[in-house]
């Protein structure tokens, strides 16, 4: 794969000691299950580090497709018929058989090729909900293991939080949970009160912070990268609107990426700052152009 991308070694994205990556969640809006279209864009852009998600990985592990079944009816969705319950239900059982039979060594494998073309995977992206049981955020941590990586990151519940850290405790591996801003759920990261309780619920429950839902929900992204650096694993850099508004170009909204970049730069924090792109792609552009424009703000930024 190195030849393929054109990458002899590792492709360094850190500008001023700030590790500049992105979450492969920034290509989702043009890729559907051929993940290694993440890896020869992010060679294109110039980016060195990766967050991988959790069902990406398991696309470049060879993970069987589920098939979308039924269509839509007016509104809603027409009901199943018997046959596509079965074909569905077929699916997911052998995606869950398949998951079962998941080793290191297949997770080991996924890095490979990240890492042939000149990328580090450092933080796994693996959402957790409710519903989940123990096992399945075992097999998240294992997971993690395989890949190598240095933590994991997961948007999640209070309750969920609870629950992981006794788990991450047991491996010693960090989990950053990203915070939105949803501040009238008491269930959701995103108020300041919510990531002290969080954090309190064992000392590997970490923060990821999108500095960009922070910044829509009113509170200060320097002040909080300077008080809980310690508890940080990664950020997420985007820009929106004050006040719950809506996400914008850089350097548009009143999110401050300049002056976050400077103070992980002055403070040596060491956590990769990963961009994040989730708002519509320009007409007559594409997500290689526009993330290397972020990738250009983040250089300036540290120059």
């Amino acid at each position: 794969m190195a030849k393929m991308f054109g990458a002899a070694k590792m492709i360094n994205s850190k500008f001023g000691g700030v590790q500049i990556g992105t979450i492969s969640y920034s290509f989702n809006r043009i890729i559907t299950t051929d993940a290694t279209v993440i890896i020869k864009d992010m060679v294109e852009i110039g980016l060195g580090e990766v967050e991988l998600e959790s069902n990406r990985c398991e696309q470049l592990a060879g993970a069987p497709r589920i098939p979308a079944v039924g269509g839509t009816r007016g509104r809603g969705r027409a009901p199943l018929t018997p046959e596509q319950i079965a074909e569905r239900d077929a699916a997911q059982k052998k995606f869950a058989d398949w998951r079962l039979a998941t080793t290191p060594a297949m997770w080991a494998g996924v890095r490979k090729q990240f890492n042939d073309a000149g990328i580090a995977v450092a933080i796994l992206c693996y959402n957790m909900h409710d519903a989940m049981t123990d096992d399945d955020i075992e097999y998240g941590f294992a997971m993690a293991k395989g890949l190598g990586v240095k933590a994991m990151s997961t948007s999640t519940t209070l309750t969920m939080a609870k629950r992981i850290a006794p788990i991450a405790n047991k491996h010693k591996m960090m989990v950053g949970y990203h915070g939105h801003d949803q501040t009238s759920d008491p269930n959701q990261t995103a108020t300041l009160e919510s990531y002290e309780t969080l954090m309190a619920y064992g000392g590997y429950n970490g923060i990821n912070l999108d500095i960009g839902h922070f910044t829509a929900a009113n509170y200060d992204a320097v002040a909080f990268i300077e008080k809980y650096h310690a508890r940080i694993t990664n950020l997420h850099l985007k820009d929106r609107k004050k006040n719950h508004g809506p996400g914008v170009p850089w350097g548009t909204g009143d999110t401050p990426i300049e002056q976050v970049l400077q103070v992980v730069k002055k403070g040596k924090y060491g956590f990769p700052c990963n961009i994040e792109w989730e708002i519509p792609i320009p007409e007559g552009s594409d997500i290689i152009t526009e993330m290397r424009k972020c990738l250009q703000y983040c250089k300036d930024a540290l120059a």
